[in-house]
């Protein structure tokens, strides 16, 4: 990169030590940082209205081209607070413009001359308002105002000066970081095109335009690092595998896999064969057959005379994959194994001398098999189930048990694509977007608190049917902001309206045994309706369980009410989930009628993620996100494609990045990399 863009902001022309200082704390340091720190918005003047079509109460900020007709005396209503009224006009009506605490800027405005107003009108019919608009000089030579985030010690003018200062420093002498031909081949305007036209546009096409650059070069060098480590040499396969043909399997199945499923399979087997290992997120909705896209890749992996291992974060969820595989696969003599933690020692002991002398093709379980005790003759394939759940050492020191074995990695948590690009960029993605013929889709329905009582009964309903519920909670003691208490609200229930049903509890402060056979117990039918927070076990499979209640349903997001839903909906009855919320605001309304709406939670996804952002999609900030400074998920997926698929195709050509028209890209990647920035 050159000299002057990595120049010390302190020394570019009116910054100096202290607002360096400033600087920093919205992570600015260099000359690059500040050109790269992008207005938040803008000030659009060149778009006038007249006062008179203007609306009162309109949300949109207008503008207005008016001239001073008066200003009024000012008035001081309490220490420290004077403010100052002044009448506009544009000769169709007058407009009163109301400042607070602004007498530098009070003082300043002439009687007779025009000014650009910029803000929100209110008032009524008769008397048109603006409070604390920005105001500008009619003749401005900018007419669109960029408008950046603050912190104390900068204004917006200070930033505006340090970066026109920046600009005519380098956009003269800098050249371009990003090679012609990648330019070229994505039609990209220049570097510093792009620099002047997001920060002081003559146009909006122009801050479009120069936004895509940004965004494009951002989301392109990390899409760049991705692809190069990729091909790193630990990514050799210790397991080329030889193509066989998957009809024996498909035939032997009590069903017919869907389009979705045999691409999934297909892509899952393809990759075993080749000189690279495997490193694939399976990602489908609730229902959509995950769990069979892996027994097959499984199944795969035993006929090239290898072992897989699936692992599962809970007990329960081992058995019931351990039941899954067993159906599917022992038929075709495949032998499968269960290890988990409560295994007596002896039974351990000698599962485990079995899993080592080759006995088991597949072996099913829990962090047991991350034990060092625990090791395979051949293994060639690891499935981890929801990722999310186990950490990056975990899932390394299973992967050591084999020679860089190929990884399947299985998520019922739908993630939009443009997430995933990013969350799971080292791993290939296969979207099972379809479900299997047959299954009905839940019904949803959102109510208000007042229609509680009769949502209680309709779940009583479903238990007269002798079927199965849940009522989910979103806390689980009381708490100051009136979250009821888990554990009360399932004694009220089980005294009250389900005296005649067993109720259960499930929460976070139980213990892993108590959860464990809270479960069970609703699994095998010795719960009839199970009150529990969002600990549900993601993935187990009840299929008489036909009815959730969520209370509260305003305080989750879309993709975790979806994941809830999930939970019902698993048999051939009709299922059904009631969402049941205080807040009855247009914003909530609109979104609880998405789940209303729709059962594809990809949708949902997409939708949360709009609403929400991509920082807070999984209910915790920064879920492993790289710092975009500019590119914004939720916006610009039709960039992140386009440049993964150019990095894609760049180290193809040129792994190591060693041609010389991509030296400056080995430097950008080695940058990045060297920065810390978490790659996935």
């Amino acid at each position: 990169m050159n000299d002057k863009l990595e120049r010390d902001i302190m020394y570019v022309k009116g910054v100096g030590p202290k607002r360096a200082e400033a600087f920093a704390r919205v992570g600015v340091t260099n000359v690059y940082d500040l050109l790269s720190y992008c207005p938040r918005d803008y000030i659009d003047l060149t778009s006038v209205s007249d006062i008179r079509d203007t609306r009162v109460g309109e949300l949109n900020p207008v503008t207005i081209r008016a001239r001073v007709v008066k200003k009024l005396p000012p008035a001081r209503i309490r220490k420290g607070m004077t403010i100052y009224h002044i009448i506009f006009t544009d000769d169709t009506e007058d407009i009163t413009v109301t400042l607070f605490n602004q007498e530098y800027l009070y003082a300043g405005l002439k009687d007779g001359e025009y000014y650009a107003l910029y803000g929100r009108v209110t008032g009524n019919m008769v008397r048109r308002e603006m409070s604390s608009p920005n105001i500008f000089v009619a003749n401005t030579p900018d007419l669109i105002i960029p408008v950046y985030s603050l912190t104390e010690g900068l204004s917006q003018n200070i930033i505006r000066k340090a970066v026109k200062s920046a600009i005519e420093l380098v956009t003269q002498e800098v050249e371009d970081v990003m090679p012609r031909y990648v330019r070229d081949s994505v039609r990209l305007c220049s570097q510093a095109y792009a620099w002047e036209n997001v920060h002081f546009p003559k146009s909006m096409y122009g801050v479009q335009e120069a936004r895509r650059r940004l965004t494009f070069d951002e989301l392109f060098v990390y899409s760049l690092a991705i692809a190069y480590q990729r091909d790193d040499e630990n990514m050799r396969s210790g397991y080329i595998m030889n193509r066989v043909d998957c009809d024996e399997l498909i035939d032997s199945l009590p069903f017919t896999l869907t389009a979705a499923q045999r691409r999934a399979l297909d892509e899952c087997t393809s990759g075993m064969c080749g000189t690279t290992r495997m490193n694939r997120l399976i990602q489908g909705d609730v229902g959509s057959g995950k769990t069979v896209v892996a027994a097959g890749a499984a199944w795969f992996a035993y006929k090239n005379g290898y072992q897989s291992c699936v692992m599962a974060p809970t007990e329960i969820l081992a058995v019931q994959h351990y039941e899954t595989f067993r159906t599917l696969l022992e038929p075709l003599g495949v032998r499968v194994g269960l290890l988990t933690g409560s295994l007596a020692p002896k039974a351990k002991s000698e599962m485990q001398k079995k899993i080592a002398h080759g006995e088991y093709d597949i072996v099913v379980g829990t962090h047991a098999l991350f034990s060092q005790k625990t090791e395979f003759s051949r293994l060639a394939l690891v499935i981890t189930d929801e990722q999310h759940r186990f950490g990056v050492d975990q899932r390394a020191a299973l992967a050591a048990k084999g020679k860089n074995p190929h990884c399947i990695v299985m998520s019922a948590t739908p993630i939009p694509r443009t997430l995933a690009l990013i969350l799971y960029g080292s791993l290939s993605v296969s979207v099972i977007d379809e479900l299997p013929g047959g299954r009905k889709p839940i019904k949803t329905y959102a109510v208000s608190g007042k229609m509680r009582t009769r949502a209680l009964g309709f779940v009583k309903k479903q238990l007269e049917l002798n079927h199965q519920g849940y009522i989910v909670c979103p806390a689980i003691d009381e708490s100051e902001n009136e979250l009821a208490s888990v554990e009360k609200y399932a004694h009220e229930l089980q005294e009250g309206i389900f005296s005649d049903y067993r109720v259960g509890l499930l929460h976070g402060r139980l213990s892993s045994d108590e959860k464990a056979k809270a479960m069970s117990d609703f699994k095998n039918g010795r719960i009839d309706l199970l009150v529990a927070t969002t600990v549900v076990e993601v993935g187990v499979d009840v299929p008489n369980a036909t009815i959730m209640l969520v209370e509260n349903a305003d305080r989750f997001g879309l993709s975790q009410l979806h994941q809830l839903r999930g939970r019902v909906g698993r048999g051939e009855d009709e299922s059904f989930c009631v969402l049941v919320t205080e807040n009855t605001s247009p914003e909530c309304v609109a979104r609880l009628k998405t789940m209303s709406r729709t059962n594809d939670g990809f949708k949902i996804a997409e939708e949360d993620l709009k609403l929400r952002g991509p920082g807070d999609f999984f209910g915790t900030q920064q879920h492993g996100l790289p710092p975009f400074k500019i590119a914004d998920l939720s916006r610009d997926m039709d960039i992140l494609e386009m440049a993964q698929g150019l990095s894609n195709r760049i180290i193809d050509e040129d792994p190591k990045l060693e041609l010389k028209e991509n030296a400056v890209l080995r430097e950008l990647v080695h940058r990045l990399l060297e920065k810390g920035t978490e790659i996935s």
